[in-house]
């Protein structure tokens, strides 16, 4: 869907700043319109961390001391501890019924007190197959926007709508987060949130302004290993923490040359205008969960390396035909980062990103302390007194730490072995029974905020770049998050 917001190359681009190839006639024409104004130059330094400010909040200034990373004057009151508002029945509108959305959907069918109310996609055909699956399940037909790119404009003015479920490409989700905002409505978009500094400004202040929760829909921080090592965490039983890494390493070659998949090349041209961690969201989330990240802790700095970009160029030169639209793109994206951030505490944290090379699948998710260490993939800990002999141990002996949503749905259904559905539950139930949510506008700011400054930093020679306090200083109270009670309802 075409973004409002697109961004057009800046003046001053350097060449290393890369160069997208325009989309062939295989793709889409969602495709084209979502690149028109972001191939050709690429994403320059300026564009990232401010560029043109947009209509509803002022540009944050580039990010590369605490004094630039100031906060723009607050528009609205805090959304920290806001609580939904009681309803009986959550009524959704989903935007996006590709592969997740397509998916997803099942999940909101699959919980009592929801409805599907509106669904959106210029794929007339991807609409109508999710709207079958509605009324397969025994539930009113739902309303269908498919007349082209702008149309998710007319869901979201819709007056039955409480939540606004966004499964697009990355660079529509603000334009999408904001309409749905201005309209009323709360919003819950895939993972990252933005893609710009300035964005992710906006949507704060939106949520702010708006009284609408944003919430970076960030499967991962349900995962059953996740909330275990949180509650263990909460728990004191890795002592003082020190130390924590998260990882998204997934080797999607084949999937980003795919032209089906991803419905053409949105993903992989991203490769072709930043360096940096383009999906810090699924390792960092779990970890900032587990240091109270804008909870008592918040992070501070980033310092971003990244290795020559080689891996989709040598995969293509191996599996695509002469004449392929991908030879025409200059890839730029780092094989592998990683990236240091620094919380206010003196914690550390390790984020690394690899989707171009041959690797296992692996979201590392690992936390230290004074008292021991988890590791994930595969999951093992060592923590004392429970352990003296140098040996790791089995992770499976503290199911007693279990969160109370695995408690209670031992066997999920969905994708992502279950923690799909953990989320939309928890995200259901919190609007249902008019609770805080688990979390918001800015977490789903502090974890998307590594994609513009991993590049800055790389850019600068792994420079640190300052991450701003999106709380604007309310970091310091310690307050609930992921590790929920059950709530007596």
């Amino acid at each position: 869907m075409h973004d409002e917001n697109a961004i057009p190359a800046p003046d001053g681009t350097t060449p290393d700043d890369g160069a997208a190839g325009t989309p062939g006639e295989g793709h889409s024409r969602r495709t084209v319109l979502r690149t028109a104004g972001l191939a050709g130059a690429g994403i320059g330094v300026g564009a990232l961390a401010g560029g043109t400010a947009h209509a509803d909040a002022p540009a944050a200034p580039p990010a590369t001391t605490p004094d630039t990373a100031r906060a723009p004057a607050r528009q609205g009151e805090t959304m920290i501890g806001v609580p939904f508002q009681r309803r009986s029945t959550v009524r959704v509108g989903i935007i996006g019924l590709g592969n997740r959305g397509g998916a997803m959907i099942d999940l909101f069918l699959a919980i009592p007190g929801v409805r599907v109310v509106a669904l959106c996609d210029p794929v007339k055909e991807k609409t109508a197959a999710a709207a079958k699956k509605v009324t397969a399940a025994g539930r009113p037909a739902p309303a269908t926007y498919t007349k082209g790119e702008d149309d998710y404009d007319n869901l979201c003015k819709r007056g039955d709508i409480d939540l606004v479920y966004v499964a697009t490409p990355w660079d529509s989700h603000f334009a999408m987060a904001k309409s749905a905002m201005l309209n009323g409505k709360h919003v819950g978009v895939e993972c990252p949130v933005a893609m710009r500094l300035d964005e992710l400004w906006a949507l704060v202040d939106l949520s702010e302004r708006t009284r609408r929760h944003c919430m970076q829909l960030e499967n991962c921080c349900y995962g059953k290993n996740e909330m275990r090592v949180l509650r263990m965490a909460h728990a004191g039983k890795f002592g003082e923490l020190l130390h924590g890494a998260g990882a998204y390493n997934h080797d999607l070659r084949g999937l980003m040359f795919d032209p089906d998949y991803y419905e053409g090349p949105w993903r992989r041209l991203w490769h072709t205008r930043l360096r940096g961690d383009l999906y810090p969201n699924h390792g960092f989330g779990p970890v900032a969960n587990y240091m109270d990240v804008n909870r008592g802790d918040r992070v501070t700095h980033i310092s971003s390396f990244g290795t020559p970009a080689l891996g989709l160029a040598e995969y293509r030169e191996a599996h695509m035909p002469a004449g392929d639209p991908s030879w025409k793109e200059t890839y730029i994206g780092s094989d592998r980062t990683i990236s240091l951030v620094q919380t206010a505490k003196g914690r550390v944290i390790r984020l690394e990103h690899d989707v171009s090379t041959p690797h296992p699948y692996s979201r590392v998710n690992s936390l230290g302390g004074t008292k021991g260490v988890f590791e994930d993939y595969p999951p093992r800990i060592y923590i004392e007194p429970d352990h003296t002999d140098d040996k790791w141990a089995d992770f499976a002996k503290y199911a007693d730490f279990d969160h109370w949503l695995w408690k209670e749905h031992a066997n999920p259904p969905g994708g992502h072995g279950g923690m799909d559905y953990i989320m939309v539950f928890r995200l259901m139930q919190t609007m249902r029974l008019g609770l805080v949510p688990d979390f918001d506008v800015y977490d789903a700011a502090t974890w998307t905020a590594p994609v513009p400054l991993s590049h800055l930093s790389i850019k600068a020679k792994g420079a640190p770049q300052a991450i701003p306090d999106f709380t604007r200083g309310l970091w310091k109270k310690a307050r609930p998050g992921m590790d929920s009670e059950k709530p007596a309802a």
